[in-house]
């Protein structure tokens, strides 16, 4: 009689989460099964989470393409600096040996996770991480420039004011408020995250609704910083809409495209014939005030690039790059957390579980349990 392996003919439709059900009662006590449930079923952003945003029910349901794409899931979160690169290959283990499991228990014919084409997303695992974060020098500086480029604007014509309030709005944003770019800039790859809308800022209880990690809409209370950079910025832009983009792309074609969708071509062009004598991006920018067709946010490439820009200006860098927009966030944390306030970076970063925010700084807690032994050893003398 052959071994069951890969390989076995599914006798049975059974739900994902009673084939996890099955799959940790197989499994020994400890620690390990804590963490794999965790992974898989437990987290906020665990496998079945991510099964369930998309319609997966049943183990059946699991194709290469749905592994493949946990495995881009799990990049994206690499590259947002939520995991290690090693953290996210053990969690797509995690998941192949379920499925393995699953096989075994005839409830799959096939492991769907263990083919290149499932593993091809998942991040080079170098053994380090990406783990930039705004240091406060860093980070005053760059406000003190942006703020000064807003005063610069009302003298030096070569400075656009609105563009000036809308950078200092950014960094105000991505410095203090603990956002993530996806948070407020439009993702070109997700269809739900179109980027903030002024309707989604309150700037009378100092308020922010932005469609989380989580996929969910969250809060996000504005420092006193924030809210008046966001309240000048919104005077200065005078939006014609609750639903206009807080930051709108300049993109023309973009921004042509969307008076196309709302209206039709022909329409379009003949606004701009009627209108010849001016730049065609102006003529574009009103008719989308006048028409209250709200243009698409900047997408997150397009806020990179911000920042890019501001920093040299003001001659910043982090080891030779820009701050990055996921860097005011991880400063934000990195120092509230260092400062001993551990709760409070939890609120700031919106983590669901002290834990989330114990693991995405357990740099500053091993170099607080080595400060501690040195001075245990020297208060024994055994440091000597």
């Amino acid at each position: 009689m052959s071994d069951l392996t890969e390989t076995a003919v599914p006798t049975r439709r059974t739900p994902v989460e009673d084939a996890l059900g099955r799959y940790f009662a197989s499994l020994n006590a400890g620690g390990t099964i804590d963490t794999l449930r965790w992974v898989l079923e437990k987290g906020e952003q665990s496998f079945l989470t991510y099964l369930r945003e998309r319609g997966v029910e049943y183990i059946d349901q699991i194709d290469v393409k749905c592994c493949r794409d946990w495995g881009m899931e799990l990049r994206t979160r690499y590259i947002d600096d939520d995991l290690k690169a090693s953290t996210a290959h053990n969690y797509f283990r995690y998941t192949r040996a379920f499925l393995s499991f699953c096989v075994r228990d005839q409830l799959l014919e096939r492991n769907p996770a263990k083919t290149g084409a499932a593993e091809e997303f998942l991040p080079e695992d170098t053994g380090k991480r990406d783990r930039q974060f705004w240091r406060a020098d860093d980070r005053e500086a760059l406000l003190t420039h942006v703020s000064r480029r807003v005063d610069r604007s009302f003298d030096d014509e070569s400075i656009d004011t609105e563009r000036a309030y809308r950078d200092r709005a950014i960094v105000t944003l991505l410095a203090l408020a603990g956002v993530r770019g996806a948070e407020i800039f439009r993702d070109p790859n997700d269809e739900r995250r179109n980027g903030c809308i002024w309707a989604d800022v309150d700037l009378k209880s100092g308020e922010l609704e932005v469609f989380g990690k989580s996929r969910e809409y969250e809060t996000v209370g504005l420092p006193t910083k924030a809210r008046t950079a966001l309240a000048r910025y919104r005077k200065a832009v005078d939006p014609p809409t609750e639903t206009w983009p807080v930051f709108p792309t300049g993109h023309y074609n973009s921004k042509r495209k969307a008076l196309i969708d709302a209206y039709d071509a022909t329409t379009v062009e003949r606004w701009l014939e009627a209108d010849g004598d001016r730049p065609n991006t102006a003529i574009v920018d009103d008719r989308l005030r006048k028409t209250e067709v709200p243009p698409p946010a900047l997408s997150k490439n397009g806020g990179r690039r911000v920042m890019q820009r501001l920093c040299d200006e003001a001659n910043l860098e982090i080891d030779g790059e820009y701050l990055k927009p996921h860097g005011g966030r991880r400063g934000l944390g990195h120092e509230l957390y260092a400062s001993g306030r551990s709760e409070y970076a939890q609120q700031a970063l919106r983590h669901q579980s002290i834990e989330t925010t114990h693991d995405a700084y357990s740099d500053i807690k091993s170099e607080d349990v080595a400060n501690t032994i040195d001075e245990v050893m020297d208060a024994t003398g055994e440091g000597q």
